[in-house]
Parts: structure tokens; sequence; C-alpha cells
């Protein structure tokens, strides 16, 4: 009976190794010519122009609906629900009269989060946040959850709540390439 069995897997074994291999010669570059086709109707599912924003301060029950707003209607819809998100969430906004380094109170401040887009400054510097130029656009080395975090805890002048300022990453685990297209090659 056990011959049997060493029987079947050397003949399992052997089939492997005959479906594995080919005649193929793995060195040469086959060029499979592809169209793309645009035809269907596409939906939004999410929207993400500044990280995490969406992921904080919408709720789970809203999710849907936000993701499907066109922008322009997203702070008319949404930014109350960001506001009282933001002051349950941070100290910084705990006051009445309170503000972020911005300069913007919590009605503000919310407003320009609840429209979720990437802004993008077309006559001056692309960043996230240089400590000079604000939300004009982002940097691939931006430290983007750093400044949010520091806009939605750090207070006036960045110095408060500073646990919660801070995301303590504080470099990109591979070096960006200073040619196109910029991002390293995965591990």
């Amino acid at each position: 009976m056990k011959i049997y069995k060493i029987k079947y897997i050397a003949i399992a074994f052997l089939s492997l190794l005959v479906v594995s291999c080919n005649n193929n010669d793995d060195t040469t570059d086959t060029m499979i010519e592809m169209s793309t086709d645009f035809s269907g109707t596409y939906s939004q599912k999410d929207q993400m122009g500044r990280p995490a924003v969406n992921t904080v301060f919408v709720s789970s029950a809203s999710k849907d609906e936000f993701n499907l707003t066109v922008p322009s209607q997203q702070s008319a819809k949404f930014q109350s629900m960001f506001q009282t998100n933001l002051k349950g969430l941070s100290p910084a906004f705990a006051n009445a009269g309170d503000k972020n380094a911005l300069g913007l109170d919590a009605a503000t401040f919310t407003g320009l989060l609840a429209t979720d887009v990437l802004n993008v400054s077309l006559d001056g510097k692309t960043t996230f946040f240089d400590g000079t130029n604000v939300l004009t656009g982002r940097a691939l080395a931006d430290d983007v959850i750093t400044v949010e975090l520091l806009l939605i805890f750090g207070g006036e002048d960045f110095t408060e709540n500073a646990a919660f300022s801070d995301d303590h990453v504080d470099a990109n685990d591979k070096t960006f390439l200073t040619s196109f297209p910029y991002l390293a090659n995965p591990w």
C-alpha cells in the first residue's frame, strides 16, 4: 500500500515538472498591444484629496454620501459634521475663538477641510506646508499627515498638544528618485 502512495507522489511530482517547463526563451521581450476601453458607466467610490481627512471627519454612516458628493457641494453639506468632529477630537478648538496656525477658527477650517480637494498653486511653490506656503499642492516628500495633525491639534502656534501633533514618521523608507517616475522601486 505504501509503495502505491510513493508511486502516485512521484507521478504527481514529475507531472508538475513537465507542466512547469517550456521551451520559451524568458529573455525575449514580447510586446502585447492593448487598447484602452473607456466605454461603460463609472462611479466615484472614494475621495481623498487630503489624506486622512475623509477618514477622520466623515462618519461611517455618511461615507458613501460624502464620496459621491461633488467637491463644490461638500462644504455646504458636511462642514457642520466636520466641525462637530473637530471640536470632539481637538482640545485646540475647545474654546470659542480658538484658531489654528493658519488663523482659522473651527468653522472656517472645517469648511476648508470639508471640500476634499488637493489645491494646486499655479504660480507658486507646490507644497502641503513648508513653513510659509500652506495647502498650495503636494510634493512627494511633504509630510502630509504631520501637517494635518499640526493644523488640527497644534493650536495657534503649533505648540499645543505636542503628543498629538506629529506622526513621528520623519522620513520615507526609500529616497525619491530625481527623475520620472520619482518614486523608488518597491522593496
